[in-house]
C-alpha cells in the first residue's frame, strides 16, 4: 500500500509471486514444478510459436513424469467466444498448472482459463461482471514478444465481434503466479513484431506516467519501461544477436505491465481498440501510429509530466523550457517509430473519412481508459486525432 502525495489515493501494487529473467531462465520451470507438486500441465500457445521451436525448447525443461496437453489454436486477438471454446473443449484433463507461451493473446487466454475452467460462469459473464472471477489454477506466463506486458497485468483483452471492438476484462484474480523472461524466446522474433510489440510497451509506460491514476509507485515502473525501450529498441531491431538489448525489452515490457496494474493506460489505447476490432490492425502498430498525436493533444494537461519524463529518459540537455522538453520527447518517439519501420498513418489498412463516425463513437465508449486520461477529450478532439493519421 502506498499513499500518493499528489492526489491522496491509496494504490495497491500487485506483482507475480516470482519472476525469473535472463538467458536460459526457462529452466526455472523445473523448480516451479517441484515446489508445487505439479502433475498435469496445460500449455496455451499458437502455431507460429510451436513452428518456431519455442514449444520444444520449453518442453525440454519439463520432466517426463509430468503429463502435458498443448493447445496451439490460439488466434491473434481472439474473440471471447474463441477463448470460451478452447476452455470448453479441454474436457476433464484437470491441470494443476497452466502455461501461456506466446504474445498477449496467448497469455490473456491462459489467464482467463485460470479463472474460468470448471466454473459456472463464462468468459462472456466476466465481460459483464469481472468481479465473479476466482482463480482456480496456478499460472506461469512466458512471453515470446516484448510488448503487451500481459504477464504482469490483471487484464485480459478479448474481441467482441458483435460490437467490432476489443474489451478488457480486469480482475486481480488473473495476476500470474510466475513469469519467465528469457531472451531466447524473442531472439528470432520477426523484426516487424519486435518493433510493434516494443512500441506497445512504450505506450504503456508513457500513458501510465501521464494518467490520472499515476503515483510514485507506478511512475517508477513506467519510467523504467520507457527508458529500457527507448535505449534498446533500435539496437535489438538491427541485431538479433544482441540478447542484452532483447532482454532489456522483455524487462521493459514487464515493467510496463506492472505500471498498468498500478496506474492504467489512457487515450492511446482507447483510440487503438476500434482500429484493432474493425480493421484488425496489429495493436502495437495502431498504438505507435496514434501515440505522438494523442500526446500532443494531451499536452495542455500533461505538459509537466511529459517534460519530466523527457528529462529522465533522454540524455541531459540543459536550459530547455517544459514545452521544449516535451517536444524533444515527441520528436525522439517519432524518430524511434520511423527507425523501426512502423507506418505513420492508416493508409495501408484503407481506413477513410467514411469510417470516422464509427471510430470516434467506439473510442468514446472506452470510458475505462478515457476517464483515466488527464485531458477530457471531446468527440471533436478524438475526430481530429483520427483525421491526422488517415
Amino acid at each position: 500500500m502506498f499513499q500518493n502525495r499528489m492526489e491522496g489515493n491509496i494504490v495497491l501494487t500487485l506483482l507475480p509471486k516470482k519472476v525469473f529473467a535472463g538467458e536460459n531462465s526457462t529452466k526455472n520451470i523445473q523448480s516451479i514444478i517441484e515446489q508445487n507438486t505439479v502433475r498435469k500441465i496445460l500449455i496455451f500457445t499458437d502455431e507460429g510459436i510451436a513452428g518456431a521451436g519455442l514449444l520444444d525448447y520449453l518442453e525440454t525443461f519439463i520432466p517426463d513424469t509430468v503429463e502435458k496437453k498443448t493447445i496451439t489454436s490460439v488466434s491473434m486477438e481472439p474473440s471471447y467466444q474463441e477463448v470460451q471454446k478452447s476452455i470448453d473443449e479441454l474436457g476433464e484433463f484437470s491441470p494443476n498448472l497452466v502455461i501461456g507461451l506466446g504474445g498477449g493473446s496467448v497469455i490473456d487466454t491462459a489467464k482467463l482459463f485460470s479463472v474460468v475452467y470448471q466454473t459456472e460462469y463464462t468468459v462472456k459473464d466476466l465481460l459483464e461482471d469481472s468481479s465473479r472471477a476466482q482463480k482456480k489454477i496456478l499460472s506461469l506466463m512466458i512471453p515470446t514478444t516484448c510488448g503487451t506486458g500481459a504477464e504482469a497485468t490483471i487484464n485480459a483483452i478479448v474481441a467482441v465481434p458483435e460490437k467490432e471492438v476489443k474489451i478488457g476484462i480486469v480482475s486481480e484474480e488473473m495476476l500470474p503466479d510466475y513469469v519467465i523472461l528469457d531472451p531466447y524466446n524473442i531472439k528470432n522474433l520477426p523484426k516487424s513484431i519486435l518493433a510493434s510489440s516494443a512500441s506497445d510497451a512504450f505506450c504503456h509506460g508513457i500513458e501510465c506516467y501521464t494518467s490520472l491514476k499515476a503515483n510514485l509507485i507506478s511512475n517508477v515502473y513506467a519510467q523504467a519501461c520507457c527508458k529500457l525501450i527507448i535505449d534498446n529498441l533500435e539496437k535489438a531491431y538491427e541485431d538479433k544477436e544482441d540478447l542484452d538489448a532483447r532482454l532489456s525489452l522483455l524487462i521493459g515490457s514487464f515493467f510496463g505491465g506492472t505500471a498498468i496494474t498500478a496506474s492504467g493506460t489512457t487515450a492511446v489505447h482507447a483510440l487503438s481498440y476500434p482500429l484493432g476490432g474493425k480493421f484488425h490492425i496489429p495493436h502495437g502498430v495502431s498504438n505507435a501510429i496514434l501515440l505522438p498525436h494523442v500526446m500532443r493533444e494531451n499536452m495542455s494537461d500533461c505538459l509537466p509530466h511529459l517534460a519530466e519524463l523527457s528529462e529522465r529518459i533522454l540524455p541531459v540537455k540543459e536550459g530547455l523550457s517544459e514545452e521544449e522538453k516535451a517536444e524533444r520527447l515527441m520528436t525522439r518517439i517519432e524518430g524511434m517509430i520511423k527507425a523501426v519501420d512502423i507506418p505513420t498513418d492508416l493508409t495501408k489498412w484503407n481506413v477513410t473519412e467514411d469510417d470516422l463516425d464509427f471510430l470516434v463513437e467506439s473510442a468514446y465508449q472506452q470510458r475505462r481508459l478515457l476517464d483515466n486520461n488527464r485531458k477530457n477529450l471531446t468527440l471533436n478532439e478524438i475526430r481530429s486525432i483520427y483525421k491526422k493519421v488517415l
